[in-house]
């Protein structure tokens, strides 16, 4: 594990200053997964922070990671530093495709996320849990052992000063229940707008349920298709809202909602998204 490398106190995340609601980006999702340039793309495109991703894991032992490199680093936090860019979390985007549930090493690659987070001064990790499939949902062996998981895991980011936000696909009421299972502070939920509009779900309704208290960060954007302020899925001005009325504060997450017929303009796409939730949210 490294030693900070700001200032004692000083934490990456809190460099955008003390707005109530802050937009990050996804470092992978704009093709710049552990590169400067995503920093300078997070700068390019309005946003106030980034997602910083833990690298490929397919059949790897560990998350294939350029945070383990000092000099990288420091770089790394120098220029988000320069250019006002919070780190607002740490990603293990790997488990979108590999299963939590059956990595024999989950601990391992739990504490490599863990040193990261502390290492790029950020106190929140996002955990999908897309590749455990399904079985885990019904009460049984897979779901108990994935609730087992989550405890420790839970409780080796509650000692080492962060939260894990799980992305479930999951109701409102089913993720309380998960949570009231897992029993530990550490964990919390990465609420997903895409998840509730793919499953008919009422979004003010489920943050509503799910409260203030629950809610780490938002994933703020739906499936590619067109860009947050043509989606007619989402009212966002009823979301912030919500918010408001919960008084929750922090990171909206721009993740996808790229417009189908420039899906491959990173710079269109994440700019325009980032300026409509400014918007809605200044």
């Amino acid at each position: 594990m490294f030693v900070s490398l700001l200032p004692l106190g000083v934490a990456a995340s809190e460099h955008s200053g003390a707005k109530r609601y802050k937009v990050s980006a996804c470092d992978w999702m704009m093709l710049k997964r552990q590169k400067l340039g995503a920093v300078t793309r997070a700068s390019e495109i309005g946003a106030d922070g980034l997602v910083v991703d833990m690298g490929p894991l397919g059949n790897r032992v560990r998350f294939e990671s350029k945070l383990g490199d000092r000099q990288f680093v420091r770089n790394f936090l120098h220029t988000a530093d320069s250019l006002h860019i919070g780190i607002s979390s740490v990603a293990m985007s790997g488990f979108y495709a590999q299963s939590f549930l059956k990595r024999a090493n989950y601990v391992s690659l739990i504490r490599q996320c863990l040193d990261a987070c502390q290492t790029l001064q950020t106190n929140v990790a996002f955990l999908p849990l897309g590749g455990c499939g399904n079985t885990w949902q019904a009460q049984g062996a897979d779901h108990d052992s994935l609730v087992a998981r989550l405890h420790v895991a839970g409780e080796m980011a509650r000692k080492a000063g962060v939260v894990i936000g799980i992305r479930t696909a999951l109701s409102a009421e089913a993720n309380l229940q998960l949570l009231k299972e897992v029993k530990s502070k550490g964990i919390k939920i990465f609420y997903s707008f895409q998840d509730a509009v793919d499953n008919h779900r009422d979004i003010c309704h489920e943050l509503t349920l799910l409260g203030r208290k629950n809610i780490v960060q938002i994933l703020a954007t739906n499936t590619d298709g067109v860009n947050l302020i043509d989606d007619k899925a989402i009212d966002m001005l009823k979301v912030r809202r919500t918010l408001d009325a919960m008084k929750w504060k922090g990171w909206l997450v721009l993740e996808r909602s790229r417009d189908a017929q420039r899906v491959r303009d990173v710079v269109y796409n994440f700019k325009r998204n980032a300026c409509y939730l400014h918007t809605v949210f200044k």
